[in-house]
């Protein structure tokens, strides 16, 4: 032949992309390839031009090549066609670049436009070519991706037996132990899978069962999270940490689940850690971004900002992050890159979090719910329940309010953050406040050092005329917390009371630990007109109202 095919793979290899579809548009072309007696020439050209138009993302291009080389394959005489078949074993993916003689694989031509649209967000149309692919023919990959195509179009059954396949394959694939315990097997199940190496006596060798005790651990755990035990999840993971130390995966996967229980300071230590041994990480880092602006430490965020765009400016987690930065200086700008990271990746939790956010934040409650029930149907966790709660109570639709929060403490009844959930709803009217109590009192129960569940406790008593009783439950907080809310709230309570000076010494300590905090500058301006004299309710002052809620109070009022 004029045109080598070797030498296009070997191009390939090299990573030369560029270069190899140059050459292949000469192979495509050529008199060798376009003779009606050697189809399967031709089919091989076109599935070569194909690989260098998808090294390159020229998805389009290459789906269209893959599609003319499956119909050049067809005029490849039947016999020849069935040896190029079954000349590639099933249970491992040939390479990418290698051609049969009497013509192409079909299945891995299938594949690759499959990875295409897949690539395109057509998950529809990838999931029609994958279901063209023989059981029988399928690899590890295709599996893998078919699987992942039947979890996005919501058909768990189909997802959870392809997972299981991939599993009886290769116990190794996390990806498909940490899918298969996010559709609800249990780690009995998923550990059932791994193959079993047998003695001679019919037991496993003790060096085997210690080196995959790591696996089930590590199986264990994505079942924690999955069920939303998410402290038994976390002594797993730092378990494995122990075994494994300064592993990204780990410290990532631990600095996640932190942030969403609220261990917001852990959670920060983790991602730093992790950045620290790999600088070039994004995976996450959209959480890392929300933790780092409720520290409202904007340095740090900005540079993160500033890294990621550096790193790879496609990933849905760097327009999440986008999100984030931009919140506090235009919304709806913010708004547009969280809608963004959910156009690259519709399953991104995290875009469907902030988006709901933002949502509320600039009163489209009714939008809000429906971008917190999308990340609920992904995967429910506290913050998306958070969301619906908070969504439906500035709607006033209390009882739409009360179920969210019983769903999530159903889900959830060893979280104190769910308990206290449903205190906010019951908080939320007069006759409720006693209810409200007894939850916000259990959550504690469960979890003493929860500061949220103090705080809204402490606003009860403030709003029944116990301010004695929500200083001494704050003050108890002091020794363990640096918190810049507990101190607005104690010197909130002193303002009321009439002690100004502890008031003011508390707004200053909250401004110390965060210069940022708008409900303590706000406060401390108050505070200062009352030491004045001047009546700091005046009607000029009332926009500016510290007392935690006011302004979501105003915001239903202007919803309703």
């Amino acid at each position: 032949m004029e045109v080598p095919k070797d030498q296009i793979a070997t191009l390939l290899d090299y990573g030369l992309h560029n270069s190899a579809q140059m050459l292949s548009c000469f192979l495509v072309s050529s008199p060798a390839a376009n003779t009606e007696s050697a189809p399967h020439l031709k089919a091989e050209s076109l599935v070569l031009l194909g690989d260098s138009f998808f090294r390159e993302r020229e998805y389009r291009r290459a789906i269209h090549s893959y599609k003319q080389a499956l119909q050049y394959n067809k005029m490849v005489p039947k016999q020849n066609v069935q040896l190029s078949r079954s000349s590639i074993p099933s249970n491992r993916s040939p390479s990418p670049n290698s051609c049969n003689a009497s013509g192409i694989n079909e299945n891995e031509v299938k594949f690759k436009i499959a990875s295409c649209h897949c690539f395109l967000n057509e998950n529809k149309a990838a999931l029609v070519e994958m279901e063209g692919i023989p059981c029988k023919a399928r690899n590890l990959p295709m599996n893998l991706l078919l699987g992942k195509l039947y979890r996005v179009s919501r058909h768990s059954r189909a997802a959870v037996a392809i997972y299981k396949e991939c599993l009886r394959h290769c116990p190794y694939m996390l990806e498909a132990i940490t899918a298969l315990s996010e559709l609800g097997s249990s780690a009995k199940d998923i550990i059932s899978l791994f193959p079993q190496n047998l003695n001679r006596s019919g037991r496993m060798p003790f060096d085997h069962i210690d080196s995959t005790r790591w696996l089930q651990r590590y199986v264990e755990a994505q079942c924690c999270m999955a069920s939303n035990d998410y402290k038994g999840g976390l002594e797993i993971f730092a378990d494995l940490l122990q075994r494994f130390p300064n592993n990204t995966h780990l410290l990532l996967e631990m600095a996640k689940v932190e942030a969403i229980i609220g261990k917001n300071e852990e959670a920060i230590l983790n991602f730093e850690k992790a950045r620290s041994i790999d600088p070039y990480i994004v995976t996450y880092m959209d959480e890392y971004a929300m933790l780092l602006k409720l520290r409202s430490d904007y340095s740090k965020l900005n540079k993160l900002v500033h890294d990621l765009l550096n790193i790879d400016p496609a990933r849905p987690e760097v327009f999440v992050a986008l999100s984030v930065l931009w919140e506090r200086k235009d919304e709806k700008k913010a708004l547009s890159y969280a809608e963004q990271s959910i156009r690259i990746d519709e399953r991104h939790i995290t875009g469907y979090i902030m988006k709901g956010n933002l949502l509320l934040t600039i009163k489209r409650a009714e939008a809000a719910v429906s971008a917190f029930r999308g990340a609920q149907e992904l995967r429910p966790d506290i913050r998306s329940y958070q969301g619906l709660v908070h969504t439906y109570l500035a709607l006033s639709k209390i009882k739409e309010a009360l179920y969210a929060s019983r769903e999530a403490m159903k889900a959830m009844p060893q979280s104190a953050k769910a308990l206290k959930l449903v205190g906010d709803v019951h908080a939320s009217n007069t006759g409720g406040r006693e209810k409200a109590k007894k939850f916000y009192e259990s959550a504690l129960r469960l979890e003493p050092g929860y500061l949220g569940a103090a705080l809204a406790l402490a606003e009860l008593h403030v709003i029944e005329g116990r301010n004695g009783d929500a200083v001494s439950l704050l003050e108890r907080y002091l020794k363990d917390w640096a918190d810049d809310s507990l101190h607005v709230k104690l010197a909130q309570v002193f303002a009321a009371t009439n002690m100004l000076q502890e008031a003011l010494s508390h707004y200053q300590a909250a401004l110390r630990l965060n210069p940022q905090n708008e409900a303590a500058k706000r406060g401390l301006e108050r505070l200062e007109k009352q030491m004045k004299g001047v009546d700091p309710d005046a009607p000029e002052d009332d926009e500016d109202n510290d007392v935690e809620d006011a302004d979501g109070d105003q915001d239903d009022a202007e919803l309703l």
